[in-house]
């Protein structure tokens, strides 16, 4: 096994400006219902860049430029107070052909960037 490591930082700027300029359309193609419903509150749009920045950091650990990346097969749970990720359809199995085992989570956010770091195990 080896670690692999992805990290992403997002502008809530844009976050903000693309549920403003396409509403459900980009918070459906992008967030499952769960994601949705855990952000809800006045650090929406920071809650929710932090959650995008974690799904591009993991497209990162999977390393498959062949492989479509639905962001909304990418999704943070939470472990009490601990992030998690679980990834279902093409993502899982294409995480499941690579070993991707054993991911860990951090994000973190202030009102004008958000930033993920995901690490995980690959390989036999």
């Amino acid at each position: 096994m080896s670690l692999v490591v992805g990290c992403d930082l997002v502008d809530v700027a844009d976050v903000s400006a693309s549920i403003t300029e396409f509403g459900d359309r980009y918070l459906r193609r992008v967030f499952t219902d769960a994601e949705l419903a855990r952000c809800e509150g006045p650090t929406r749009a920071q809650r929710l860049a932090a959650r995008f920045a974690a799904k591009e950091s993991v497209i990162k650990t999977l390393i498959d430029s062949d492989a479509a990346t639905p962001l909304h097969e990418i999704e943070v749970v939470m472990n009490g107070p601990v992030p998690g990720i679980r990834l279902t359809g093409s993502l899982a199995a294409v995480a499941e052909r690579k070993n991707w085992r054993e991911p860990s989570l951090s994000l973190s956010h202030t009102s004008t960037h958000a930033m993920a770091t995901v690490i995980a195990n690959v390989g036999v």
